[in-house]
């Protein structure tokens, strides 16, 4: 059996009008890595009820795990919530324990909980909330999906709450080799090292720098001793 299987959904106008740099999916695939759960997908969407429900329906169906980024705040156009609430067909409202957190934590800056606000304790039935040590206001997991802030130490914060819980597989290892060579003079004899080694991930990323054409050779497994035979036939293949 392979390791447990993620996707992730990035939510927001912002990133796809490019305004907003995503950083949250490279924070998410680093982590995962370490546990060895493989983000094999990750979509954006903008802030569109259909677009994200049915990304949600999908992607929740494939995968093990799906994390979600963005749409919980206060704003109108924050509707990630509400959308991951009728995707499981579940009704969704303030809930007793989230509106506690968020009183506690307003109330002792002095600051009304005002709607707006609360809307950020609107969590769908059945859900458990994610714990948030950056602001306060929960994310929230509904069977496999996880449902996070779009703000990066907030999110980062939130999988760290929540990575603890789930069950990894063998940690993905990796090893890369630089060829100054172009992609067309390597492609061969790297594709039949991938045949050799089907089990391994061999991936080919050219660059061009100061006239010099060449590739790093990154290969990625799970067995130590398989990613380190590989890579010996490759270094004989392209000496340096």
């Amino acid at each position: 059996m392979g390791n447990p299987k993620a996707a992730m959904i990035v939510i927001g106008d912002e990133i796809l009008s490019g305004r907003t740099r995503d950083a949250n999916m490279h924070h998410l695939a680093q982590a995962l890595t370490k546990m060895g759960i493989d983000l094999c997908e990750a979509r954006f969407v903008s802030d569109d009820e259909e677009a994200i429900v049915s990304a949600v329906q999908e992607l929740s169906q494939r995968c093990d795990h799906v994390f979600t980024s963005g749409g919980i705040g206060p704003t109108h156009d924050d509707i990630t919530a509400d959308c991951v609430a009728r995707a499981f067909d579940r009704p969704i409202d303030v809930r007793d324990d989230a509106r506690a957190l968020l009183e506690a934590h307003w109330n002792a800056r002095g600051v009304e909980i005002n709607e707006a606000r609360l809307r950020m304790a609107r969590i769908p039935e059945g859900a458990r909330l994610i714990d948030n040590p950056v602001s306060i206001a929960p994310g929230f997991t509904i069977e496999n999906v996880h449902v996070m802030a779009g703000v990066p130490s907030v999110f980062e914060a939130m999988v760290a709450t929540v990575l603890p819980q789930l069950t990894g597989g063998k940690p993905l290892l990796s090893q890369s080799l630089r060829i100054e060579r172009g992609e067309g003079e390597i492609a061969g004899p790297l594709s039949a090292l991938a045949k050799r080694h089907p089990q391994l991930s061999i991936g080919s990323y050219p660059f061009q720098r100061d006239g010099v054409y060449g590739a790093n050779i990154v290969i990625r497994g799970t067995e130590g001793a398989e990613v380190d035979a590989a890579m010996a036939e490759l270094a004989d293949l392209f000496p340096a």
